[in-house]
């Protein structure tokens, strides 16, 4: 198999996927901005070849890299870059090249907030209210229909960049002329109190799911980012049955093909409904994907590689802890310094690191991954690494 990865160098965690997939015997050729003696050796140790370019937004320039690629090796026979910013370009290149996978007719559909819509009520899971913005008058008749406070967030986006929750027509003011409807189109959505649980694992080409798991977020990332807060989620050793049930719906509506997903669902605080959010056809974002390694005691890169090359994939592990995430913001002053955690928490803490600049507003700028035996001992140590003098004092 010719597998090009584009982009290997970032993030950090594409070189565990480049690794695995040469070690399951796939020749791996990669194609990046970053200069070949600036890459890790661990990367340089998976790829046959790299090409390097100088814009990865010239898409003529990704042709041609593609394009010698196919004269060195022959037929690619997968352009994959397990990054939701680079989802069009890879639809493009597919088409282009033929190369099995979402081509460029699909793409919206797993980019547009606005498009998934009609595949969760095809899955029948119940999903959110929402709106392309067309204009003031539109947007405050859906307000009247669905009720303030409402979300305004770009349909083609993640990470909750440009996303607010608006309580009165003043504050959508503000939004809608701060912010043009022309260049970056926006929906409406109803609020949902609730909080979010996803659905992430391996679809096979049959269409089987041969991993899964889901995290739990109980903050609003869209509140994190605007207040510059800190995140936690817990990744959890087994799988919620509604949301097995509701993700697999989803999955079956989209029809993916050999594919790591990862699918965003609200559990409604009210009534503990669950509600379809979105779907992102990669695999879970920060460290997630350690997040199920420490939690199944596996190692979900080498299972994605495997099912792209066709290997038979074990059984999935049951999950043995709970494994959690907390960041810290260097704006903070936090009551434990960290080598009180470290003296605190000894083994349980399994890494701890910087996080990268572009993604320090929703993740934190220094974070925490640890594990427990049960959901008590992990929300103890959330709160005894994010505790703050002013949250002390209250």
């Amino acid at each position: 198999m010719n597998f090009i990865y584009f982009s290997p160098h970032f993030p950090k965690n594409s070189t565990e996927f480049c690794f695995h997939l040469k070690e399951a015997g796939a020749n791996v050729l990669g194609i990046g901005d970053a200069t070949y003696d600036s890459l890790e050796e661990r990367l340089k140790e998976s790829l046959t070849e790299y090409y390097r370019v100088n814009d990865l937004e010239d898409y003529a320039e990704i042709l041609k890299a593609v394009g010698y690629f196919t004269h060195q090796y022959g037929k690619i026979d997968r352009f994959e870059s397990l990054n939701e910013y680079w989802l069009e370009l890879e639809a493009k290149i597919r088409t282009d090249f033929n190369i099995e996978g979402t081509k460029i007719d699909f793409i919206g559909n797993l980019k547009q907030k606005s498009k998934m819509k009609s595949f969760f009520h095809k899955s029948k899971v119940q999903t959110i209210r929402c709106q392309p913005y067309r204009d003031k008058e539109s947007a405050l008749q859906f307000i009247e229909e669905v009720g303030y406070p409402v979300v305004i967030k770009p349909d083609s986006g993640s990470g909750a960049s440009f996303t607010y929750k608006v309580h009165n027509e003043n504050e959508l003011e503000v939004i809608l002329s701060s912010h043009s409807p022309d260049s970056i189109p926006f929906i409406l959505e109803e609020f949902i109190d609730g909080i979010i649980l996803t659905y992430d694992g391996l679809i096979d080409k049959n269409g089987n799911v041969v991993f899964e798991n889901s995290h739990r977020f109980e903050q609003s990332i869209m509140k994190v980012v605007n207040t510059n807060d800190n995140l936690y989620y817990i990744c959890l050793p087994e799988v919620p049955e509604k949301v097995r049930k509701a993700g697999r719906s989803i999955l079956k509506a989209f029809r993916v093909r050999e594919i790591f997903f990862h699918i965003e669902l609200f559990e409604r605080k009210k009534d503990r409904q669950i509600i379809a959010l979105e779907v992102n056809m990669r695999p879970p974002g920060a460290w997630m994907t350690d997040a199920i390694n420490y939690t199944y005691d596996t190692n979900i890169y080498r299972k994605w590689a495997e099912m792209v090359v066709g290997t038979p994939i074990e059984k999935q592990p049951e999950g043995k802890y709970f494994t959690g995430y907390a960041s810290r913001k260097d704006h903070k002053s936090y009551v434990y310094s960290h080598q009180e955690i470290i003296d605190t928490y000894g083994e349980r803490i399994l890494y701890f690191n910087s996080i990268e600049k572009v993604f320090s507003r929703a993740m934190g700028n220094f974070a925490y991954q640890f594990r427990t035996e049960t959901y008590e001992e992990v929300k103890s140590m959330i709160n005894y690494i994010q505790l703050t003098h002013n949250s002390h004092a209250n």
